[in-house]
């Protein structure tokens, strides 16, 4: 009963487009059909989509020249079109009922990163965005998805302790040099935390890479196993293209 209050309060609308839709965290048919889900083959490491393939576990090439500190990157959707759409309006307009279908998404993308994992820990904001903002929407992302397969999770574990530059706009050197390892911190006392432990780190969009990259490097200087890394949405570009 208060659920259809709520619905008549506020009327459900498509998370993409904002048209009425029946439920409350859904989209609209269009919007849905215009998702692009990320499905094999795919680079068994960095997760970029290959062409077909007759390959077990397929390597990309960039991977193949020089892999990723992180061991294994998945994502649910292309960051384009729909999914961009989407992810805006999560990170930057406050869209947060869709989470849960953003979790089993990534819990599909991800499936066995969330079963080896050992901890899950997302990518941190700084506290002057965070207080900007009101919410991280990779703690989020990352609270749905241990809860839905049963892993512990750290939302301050790792810590963004300088306030770095959005990352929307800026090319991809720009990029890497904003986010350097130095600007995220581990304390001390959270490191036994991650020693020995497989971490799997949640982000809700992928451009570069390079906020993986910093975030992973802390985490396995701290001692940690191995880092996985899962998604909402990447960037996909084609083969041969670059490191994500």
């Amino acid at each position: 009963m208060a659920v259809r209050w709520l619905d008549f309060l506020f009327p459900p609308r498509c998370l993409a487009c904002g048209a009425g839709v029946d439920r409350q965290g859904h989209l609209c048919p269009r919007c849905f059909d215009g998702l692009v889900f990320l499905v094999g083959p795919l680079c068994r490491c960095c997760g970029r989509p290959l062409p077909d393939t007759a390959v077990p576990d397929p390597l990309c090439a960039a991977c193949h020249r020089k892999a990723p500190s992180y061991a294994r990157l998945r994502a649910a959707l292309a960051y384009h079109g729909v999914g961009r759409e989407l992810v805006l309006r999560f990170k930057h307009g406050g869209r947060l009922e869709g989470v849960e279908r953003f979790a089993i998404w990534m819990e599909q993308a991800g499936r066995e990163l969330l079963d080896e994992a050992e901890l899950v820990v997302p990518v941190p904001l700084h506290r002057l965005r965070l207080l900007v903002r009101g919410f991280n929407q990779a703690a989020l992302l990352a609270q749905r998805l241990a809860r839905r397969a049963q892993r512990p999770w750290h939302p301050s574990l790792l810590r963004r302790i300088r306030p770095t530059r959005s990352q929307q706009g800026l090319g991809e050197a720009q990029r890497w040099r904003n986010v350097r390892p130095a600007a995220f911190h581990i304390p001390a006392g959270m490191r036994p935390r991650i020693a020995g432990r497989r971490v799997l780190l949640v982000d809700d969009v992928v451009t570069t890479g390079a906020t993986l990259h910093a975030c992973t490097e802390v985490l396995l200087e701290a001692g940690a196993a191995a880092v996985d890394a899962l998604a909402l949405a990447r960037v996909v570009r084609e083969e041969g293209s670059g490191p994500i």
